[in-house]
């Protein structure tokens, strides 16, 4: 199935006006986590972890409402085995680290008092272990972005591997600007960087980096189809022809993690909303900035020629072998 059999759209030719779309983006993003700061999660910074019990059951919401008494609005709660069961984690504070579990319980007792409360468990996180984990969050990403440049340079060439890198870093940046003015313009979305977040960054590197490849893949066989041809003309036809694929994988995603944002509960709203704007920004960056970097490579590294003559058109239109044979069957 295709949705746009014959596009012929100058995506490469069109490249410094998405250079600067994009580094204003990143740019508002930046800006924003430099002001605001980005909202953490317990397993950050620390604090405490209660299991509680409630006769009969309550919604999560009403908890939160009742927690956001004394301050702690932004707590991760959810369901903890049975339905009546909750986990509750509770960012540390120097005013109320001494008797936050009691805080919380008297909290909930008071504000439902026809609900029955027991405390189950009460943890805590102590800072120490917060500062590691962020450290480890870090470094996965890390490490993740280096793998996939040493594999796309295996795979194609030192520069696409570059390039393809350069698209996730992009999509990483964007996707934490969102969160952070969200977080600030939209709290009751309560989005926090917790390793819930975290997955979300690491998969959208994986779906972002699908999305590079498939279009490489294309460029590498154009380039051994059409030799000779310019090269901003066959990363053109490559991008054409691998567009209804993108828009049908993308927009499938895109629909399924709408539906999780919506429906899905606060449980699973920061990875729904990551995903959600990663699945865009990776999609948006493998045509825009992965390929429009290998050409940029050529044009200002390597000093090649790559202007498209004014006689002819940017997209590549010289048909493939088995559209020929299509035809004359």
């Amino acid at each position: 199935m295709r949705f746009f059999p014959r596009t012929s759209v100058d995506f490469v030719g069109k490249r410094h006006i998405w250079y600067t779309v994009s580094s204003t983006l990143i740019l508002i993003g930046l800006i924003t986590v430099g002001i605001r700061g980005l909202n953490y999660g317990i397993g950050f910074v620390g604090g405490e972890e209660l299991t509680l019990e409630s006769t009969p059951g309550m919604q999560i919401a009403q908890i939160r409402s009742a927690l956001n008494k004394i301050g702690h609005g932004d707590a991760e709660i959810t369901t903890y085995g049975v339905k009546n069961q909750y986990l509750i984690r509770v960012k540390a504070s120097e005013e109320q680290s001494a008797n936050t579990s009691a805080q919380v319980m008297n909290v909930l007792r008071t504000t439902y008092p026809t609900t029955h409360f027991t405390l189950l468990e009460d943890n805590k996180v102590g800072p120490e272990i917060g500062a590691e984990m962020r450290r480890d969050a870090v470094m996965a990403i890390f490490y993740a972005l280096l793998f996939i440049l040493v594999y796309v340079t295996i795979r194609f060439q030192f520069i696409y591997a570059v390039g393809a890198v350069l698209a996730l870093f992009h999509d990483v940046l964007i996707t934490l600007g969102a969160v952070a003015i969200c977080s600030w313009l939209i709290p009751w979305l309560n989005l926090q960087i917790n390793q819930t977040m975290v997955a979300a960054f690491l998969t959208l590197v994986a779906y972002s980096m699908n999305d590079t490849v498939v279009i490489f893949d294309r460029i590498r066989e154009n380039l051994k189809l059409y030799k000779g041809e310019n090269l901003i003309r066959v990363m053109n036809r490559s991008i054409n022809d691998t567009l209804s694929r993108t828009i049908i994988t993308s927009g499938t995603a895109f629909a399924v993690l709408l539906a999780l944002l919506i429906f899905g509960g606060e449980v699973t709203r920061g990875f729904a909303f990551a995903m959600l704007v990663g699945v865009t920004t990776g999609t948006y960056s493998s045509i825009y900035v992965a390929s429009a970097i290998v050409v940029d490579y050529n044009v200002y590294i390597k000093k090649v020629d790559l202007k498209v003559p004014a006689t002819q058109s940017p997209v590549l239109e010289i048909e493939r072998p088995y559209e020929v044979a299509a035809k004359r069957a």
